[in-house]
C-alpha cells in the first residue's frame, strides 16, 4: 500500500444504479490509500449499496434524488461534520483512476491551490468539446475539462461548497467553478489519464438534446451572474 498524506480526508464518490462497478472503485481505494470512502447512494434501485458497503465504503443513504451535485454536496457537509480537512471527489463508474489521486491532494498540501481538477481533456466527445468552449467564453473560466468529477478540494472549498449558496447549483461543474472563482480560490488543474466507461453513458452528454438542455440551464446560470464579483481572500493568491 501506498503510505497516504497525513492530514484527515476523505473520499466522496456519489452513486446511482452502479452496482457493477461501485465495489472495484471502494477496493481500490481503501487497498491503494487507505483512505476513509464515503458512497453517498443517491436513490439507486439496484444494489450500489450493499455491494458499496461490502467493499468497505461508509454508505450515506439518500431519501430523495438529488443528482451527482446534490449527492456529492451531501457528502462534502457530511465530511465537514466529522472532521475531515480535505476532500477528494471521482465517480462510481471506474472512470477515474485511483492510483493518481494523491496527484491532485499534492497542491492542496503543498498550499498552491484550494481545488485541484483531474483533467484529461481528449476524452471530450464533439458535443463536449463544443459545451466546454461555448462556457469558456461565457464565463471566462480558464480551464481545459470543466465538466471533470475528479476533484480535490481543501477545507476552505469544502465549506464553501456545502454552504446554502451552492445549494443552488444543479450540476457540479460551471456553477460551482463560478462560485469558487467568485469567493477568490485557488483552481488548478492537472493531468490524469481515464478510463471508459465500463457501461452506461454519460448522463449530460449522451444526446445533442441533452447537451442542448443542459446548455440552456447553465447559460442561465452564467447570465444570471452566479459567482459575478470576485471576491478575493486576503493573504491567497487568486
Amino acid at each position: 500500500m501506498n503510505s497516504p498524506p497525513t492530514a484527515p480526508i476523505a473520499v466522496l464518490i456519489p452513486a446511482h444504479n452502479e452496482a457493477a462497478t461501485v465495489g472495484a472503485v471502494v477496493r481500490e481505494v481503501r487497498e491503494r490509500w487507505g483512505h476513509p470512502v464515503i458512497v453517498i447512494d443517491d436513490c439507486s434501485t439496484d444494489t450500489t449499496a450493499l455491494v458499496a458497503r461490502a467493499a468497505g465504503a461508509i454508505l450515506v443513504p439518500l431519501p430523495l434524488q438529488l443528482g451527482a451535485w446534490g449527492a456529492i454536496q451531501t457528502g462534502l457537509r457530511y465530511a465537514l461534520a466529522r472532521g475531515y480537512r480535505m476532500a477528494v471527489t471521482l465517480d462510481a463508474d471506474g472512470q477515474h483512476e485511483p492510483g493518481h489521486l494523491n496527484r491532485l491532494l499534492e497542491p492542496l498540501l503543498r498550499n498552491e491551490a484550494d481545488v485541484v481538477i483531474g483533467a484529461f481533456p481528449a476524452r471530450a466527445s464533439p458535443a463536449r468539446r463544443l459545451a466546454w468552449r461555448y462556457f469558456r467564453l461565457l464565463t471566462g473560466l480558464n480551464l481545459e475539462d470543466i465538466t471533470s468529477g475528479f476533484r480535490a478540494y481543501n477545507g476552505a472549498a469544502m465549506r464553501l461548497l456545502a454552504s446554502r449558496e451552492a445549494t443552488l447549483v444543479d450540476y457540479q461543474d460551471v456553477g460551482v467553478l463560478l462560485i469558487l472563482h467568485r469567493h477568490g480560490l485557488r483552481t488548478r488543474e492537472v493531468a490524469v489519464p481515464m478510463q471508459p466507461r465500463l457501461q452506461g453513458a454519460s448522463r449530460i452528454f449522451d444526446s445533442w438534446w441533452t447537451v442542448g438542455k443542459y446548455m440552456l440551464q447553465t447559460s442561465l446560470l452564467c447570465i444570471a451572474r452566479v459567482g459575478y464579483g470576485r471576491r478575493p481572500k486576503k493573504g491567497r493568491d487568486a
